[in-house]
Formats: C-alpha cells, sequence, structure tokens
C-alpha cells in the first residue's frame, strides 16, 4: 500500500517539507495503482505508510468528520509552529518584514492549486465570511431578484435574508428535485433553468449540499445560464454563484473549468488547511458584480488613503479581502496546506476520497434497515455520505457510534436529519469497514 510520500514522490517530499516517513501502518492509505492507473513503485512495495501518522488524531477512532473541522496535518501544524515563534519573539519585525511576502506565497499557491491567478482570490476567514461578503454586496438593481433553493446552508440563506431585509432584495426559493432517490443531472439542470426569469441576476448555489451529500451538476448548470445569458444584456445576466466548500479538495476540477462567476470556500474542511482560513474566487465578470464593504490592508488602499485618493491599481480580490490583523501564524500556513494538496494531486485525493465514500454507500446499502440518502453516482456525489436507520434518531445513532464503537459521525445541521459521515484524505479502507460493522451492530 502506497503511503504519502509515494503519492506525491518521496524524495520531493522529504525536501519540501522535512517530513520524516515512518514504516508501514495497518491499511496503508491508498494503493498507488488505485491513484495512479499504473503498477505499484517499487517503494510502495517495499512499505510505506497511511495519511493519518501525518496527524495528530485520538487513536483508536475512526475520524469521519473532516468536512466539519478538519485536524491539521503535520505540514500545516509544523508552519503554524513556525509563524508564531516568529510572531512571539518579535511580532512587529516578523509582520513588516515578512507579511508581504507571505501573504503572496498564499495566493500564489492557492492559484496554483485552483487552476487560477492570485490576483482573482480573496482571503477571508470561513465559507459564512465568503458567502456574507458576495452575497451582501453583490451589485443588483431595483426589480432584480436572486434566486437560491430549499437545499441551501444557513450560511446562504441567511446571508441573503439579511441582504433582503436590508436593501428590500427579492429571493426566491426553488426546488432542484422531488425525489432524491431518483434524482439526474438533468432535472436538476431543468429546475435552475425554469427558475430563471427576466429580473433574475443570480443563482445562489451549493455545489455539494451538507443536508444530503448530493453534489449539484455546476459546470452543465453554468452552460445552461451560458444560452440564457446569450440574449440579455450584460446589466442583466445571470451571475451563478456557488458555496463550494464540501467541493474544495473532493472533487479533480480547476475553479474556472466550473463555470460559476463567484465561488467560496472554507479551507479548514476537506482541504486540511488552518482553522479560520478561506477564499473568495470570481470570475472578471463576477468580481465586476461585487462591491467591498470592509477595509482591506492592502498597501495600495493605504497609501491612497495618506495621499488622500481613490485607489486607482486595486485588484477587486484584494479590495474585497478584510484588513486587519489577523490570526497571521493561520492565514500563512494555507500556503502549506494548499502546497500539500498540490503536491498529492487533485486527481489522486478525488479517486481516494470517491472510493471510500463508494465503498461506505455500498456497504450501508446492504444493512437492513438502511437508507443511504446520498445518491450512489459519483456524477451527484463527493465525500459527503448521508444516511437513516429505521427506528433510530440521527442524534442517538451518532452518540451510539462515538461512545460505543468510537466511530465519529455527525448530524446533519437542518430540519430534516440524517447521520452524516465523510471518509477523506485521513481516512483508510479500514476506517470505512469499523463504520460500516458499528452500524450493522445498531441495525
Amino acid at each position: 500500500m502506497a503511503g504519502l510520500g509515494a503519492l506525491i514522490g518521496r524524495r520531493d517530499f522529504l525536501v519540501r517539507s522535512g517530513l520524516v516517513i515512518a514504516g508501514a501502518g495497518a491499511g496503508g492509505y491508498v494503493a498507488a495503482q488505485e491513484l495512479t492507473g499504473g503498477p505499484k513503485a517499487p517503494e510502495a512495495q517495499a512499505g510505506a505508510t497511511d495519511m493519518r501518522a501525518e496527524f495528530a488524531l485520538e487513536p483508536g477512532y475512526a475520524h469521519l468528520t473532516a468536512f466539519l473541522l478538519a485536524p491539521h496535518p503535520r505540514p500545516v501544524r509544523e508552519a503554524i509552529e513556525r509563524h508564531r515563534r516568529a510572531l512571539d519573539a518579535n511580532p512587529k519585525v516578523y509582520l513588516f518584514e515578512r507579511e508581504l511576502e507571505l501573504e503572496s506565497r498564499v495566493l500564489e499557491a492557492a492559484a496554483a492549486y485552483l487552476g487560477a491567478a492570485p490576483e482573482d482570490i480573496a482571503l477571508t476567514d470561513s465559507t459564512t465570511m465568503g458567502l456574507g461578503l458576495a452575497y451582501g454586496t453583490l451589485r443588483l438593481r431595483p426589480g432584480q431578484e436572486v434566486v437560491t433553493t430549499a437545499h441551501d446552508h444557513y450560511a446562504t440563506h441567511e446571508s441573503l435574508r439579511l441582504r433582503a431585509e436590508r436593501t428590500g432584495t427579492t429571493v426566491r426559493r426553488i426546488a432542484l428535485y422531488r425525489d432524491i432517490a431518483a434524482v439526474s443531472v438533468d432535472e436538476i439542470v431543468e429546475s435552475v433553468r425554469r427558475a430563471i426569469r427576466p429580473h433574475t441576476r443570480a443563482v445562489a448555489l451549493t455545489w455539494v449540499h451538507s443536508s444530503t451529500g448530493l453534489k449539484l451538476p455546476i459546470r452543465a448548470i453554468a452552460d445552461a445560464l451560458a444560452s440564457i445569458n446569450t440574449n440579455r444584456d450584460e446589466r442583466e445576466r445571470v451571475l451563478l454563484c456557488v458555496d463550494g466548500v464540501h467541493g474544495l479538495g473532493v472533487e479533480d476540477v480547476a475553479i474556472a473549468e466550473l463555470g460559476c462567476d463567484v465561488f467560496c470556500a472554507g479551507c479548514h474542511k476537506w482541504l486540511f488547511g488552518p482553522r479560520g482560513t478561506g477564499i473568495v474566487w470570481a470570475s472578471r465578470r463576477g468580481w465586476s458584480q461585487l462591491a467591498a464593504v470592509i477595509p482591506t490592508f492592502d498597501g495600495r488602499s493605504y497609501v491612497a488613503w495618506i495621499e488622500e485618493r481613490e485607489p486607482d491599481d486595486l485588484p477587486p480580490a484584494a479590495a474585497m479581502t478584510p484588513g486587519g490583523f489577523h490570526s497571521f501564524e493561520h492565514r500563512w500556513a494555507l500556503a502549506d496546506a494548499f502546497e500539500l494538496h498540490e503536491r498529492i494531486g487533485r486527481r489522486r485525493a478525488a479517486a481516494h476520497v470517491h472510493r471510500l465514500a463508494a465503498a461506505l454507500k455500498a456497504g450501508l446499502a446492504g444493512i437492513s434497515g438502511v437508507s443511504v440518502i446520498t445518491p450512489s453516482s459519483a456524477d451527484l456525489s463527493a465525500g459527503l455520505v448521508c444516511f437513516e436507520l429505521r427506528g433510530r434518531a440521527p442524534r442517538e445513532i451518532v452518540d451510539l457510534l462515538q461512545n460505543e464503537h468510537r466511530v465519529i459521525a455527525s448530524v446533519t445541521p437542518y430540519a430534516t436529519e440524517y447521520v452524516r459521515l465523510g471518509p477523506s484524505l485521513v481516512n483508510t479502507d479500514a476506517d470505512v469497514e469499523k463504520a460500516l460493522r458499528a452500524v450493522r451492530a445498531l441495525a
């Protein structure tokens, strides 16, 4: 079984991160052949480790909730500690001498992983902050509306409600499907297409629903909206805005390939970035329709203020990045999280997560009394797996899984509750089997 070193090239990994790869561990991480489509490398055959060894997770548990709040992998922990020590030793000097360099490194690392330009990325603290900034400042003319769905998370609904309360903007919710058990790409795309009216200016969607694990076909939706926009004036074209947090770090797609105009995500979930970090990316058209609301600390804006003029050379993403003093050691360590994922590779990461999620769904479906809510198709699902067990309340199941079987799960934070598991890069086949045995014991 290939370990983390084999995934990204042992020599490159050791040189760039300074990690020491431990000996073979039970279960392994994931077969090199499964990740690369080719034969195992000699070093993988000789023995390696799993990625679990790079985390300080409490042993004995199947930790299947990285989608909620991820633990820091070793490269991120070490980067945080380096920055913390430097800030504690001489905060003013380290901040003034290194901030520009370190923030640029974060943007460059994010851009490399996302397939984007650094100047099109704003740094935030979370998905919620990004959504609030985007939906709160979206340029809308009187009479224009925003369409969202009945399936979206509190952060989207509340950001739009606050916008509507403050400005009178009309927000309309739609259903994307009748029955998730029979949902299809065509049904979702057609539901969005039918919902568009002459005064619809933006569609607010979530890439992967944390309520059910359903993954939306964002590219197909973007293509449908592009056809509608062909005959519209620029000021009337429909913008596609996406909460992408449960796809970032899971799906093998460059951000621009999604076709959306605005993309918001926290980085402390599937990406295993530092807690309290996030991004907003937008296309050039998307950025032109957003307005900064929190003063940035970008030097170009600060100099313009000192010179008593409007900043005239500030990219929109830089203007959108909230200023103030942040938890700098976490923000600057975000570069190390992006670089780690870049070395692993989106394709290999996606293959691992999808394989474990598919095995989990198949195993759950074979347990009497269990109903798997998440679609089985990889086209309509990512890493999240939601299910229910007849005769048992989701919260009871989650408590029993943790206290009696040492399996960490969660309850979907929605009106309709399900049990939710999320195999990620930190997990192995053994974790999936442990979870399945536990659910069988409860059935």
